[in-house]
């Protein structure tokens, strides 16, 4: 994420100029944009036309800068934009004011920001802009028959490949050369700048001795991780064991996995926790909180008061800034998120035991 620009408006606002580089850009701005806020962008749109000079034909796209009062935002994952759609507030042809409207946002698309802040807002988006700084990380796992390939994203993991090449003997069997080789030629498609090799036994070594033999270039790129398992199981404890900070200076998904694992242990123990609106808030009155753990999704829907928690999710995070605590916000995507909403979408790891 690029800030182009920063204004202070009336009413307390601050008018903020983004321009998202990336798919995980998008996915951040779903969390920041909310019911009301004012979203200006260049768009096209379909104008009716019936004069003199030419008859309705159904209408012609015209460019045209416009400002949204914010109503929906949809971050469509596979079709690599955002779509905010709202009342037009401003517009440079005043006969569309009052109409409704879709900004469909794509990488490099300048977007203004106005709203009221909130601090984990702010975050999120300085987040964002720091992980611009950190290099795309891809992980394959591999045992024998079996290879996988993900790529690390601030919106969870992606399998990107599954392999499958039966070894040993057999009518199937394959030499496990083929298997190597297909996992060559994916890991040379990919846009990374590290890789992380991992598996159980000595597959994954035999495998990086032929990429460096086949594709030195891949092979500069990677290091090798112990792990018990392949696919996402292997991912996952590649990301536990923290292999991925170590090229990516803590990624979201590492932070939230060592966050929710803590959690777990907690509350295994009957201990320093608390999960669940009401237990939380609670918690936050007695100033009790040093870490509080949400989902975006829930932030996003207690929000636009869509929810049905008893408790202002604001007054909550406000609590726990004011006594010195911290506040992540969990994604909906990758496995701690879905941890944490089977807990009532918000925790807290507590700093004293509360009876």
């Amino acid at each position: 994420m690029r800030i182009a620009d920063r204004v202070q408006v009336e009413g307390g606002k601050e008018r903020i100029t983004v321009v998202p580089e990336t798919l995980d850009d998008l996915w951040h701005l779903t969390y920041v944009l909310e019911p009301g806020d004012r979203v200006g962008g260049d768009t096209t749109r379909r104008i009716q036309r019936n004069d003199d000079k030419m008859r309705d034909t159904g209408g012609e796209r015209e460019h045209m800068y416009v400002t949204l009062a914010v109503e929906t935002v949809e971050f469509a994952r596979f079709a690599n934009r955002l779509r905010v759609g709202g009342e037009i507030v401003d517009c440079s042809r005043e006969d569309q004011l009052g109409h409704h409207h879709t900004l469909n946002v794509e990488e490099r698309d300048e977007l203004e920001v106005e709203k009221r802040w909130k601090s984990d807002q702010l975050e999120r988006l300085n987040e964002a802009v720091e992980a611009a700084e950190n290099p795309d990380v891809a992980i394959a796992t591999v045992e024998e028959g079996q290879a996988y390939v993900h790529t690390v994203a601030q919106y969870g993991t992606e399998e990107r490949a599954s392999i499958t090449a039966p070894t040993g003997k057999g009518e199937y069997a394959r030499p496990r050369e083929e298997l190597f080789s297909d996992l060559t030629d994916v890991l040379a498609r990919l846009d990374v700048a590290a890789i992380i090799l991992a598996g159980p036994g000595f597959t994954k070594q035999d495998a990086l001795d032929y990429i460096e033999d086949e594709n030195p270039d891949v092979a500069e790129l990677i290091t090798t991780v112990d792990t018990s398992g392949v696919g996402d199981r292997g991912v996952h404890e590649v990301l536990k064991r923290g292999a991925v900070d170590e090229v990516q200076e803590q990624t979201r998904i590492a932070e939230e996995a060592d966050l929710i694992d803590e959690l777990m242990d907690q509350i295994g123990q009957g201990e320093k926790a608390a999960y669940g609106p009401e237990q939380t808030a609670e918690a936050a009155d007695y100033g009790a909180v040093d870490h509080l753990l949400v989902l975006d999704e829930a932030l996003r829907r207690e929000r636009a008061e869509e929810g049905e928690w008893d408790v202002d999710v604001d007054d909550v995070i406000e609590a726990v800034e004011q006594q010195g605590g911290e506040v992540t916000v969990f994604s909906s995507e990758f496995d701690p998120g879905m941890q944490l909403a089977n807990l009532g979408e918000i925790a807290a790891l507590l700093r004293y035991r509360l009876e």
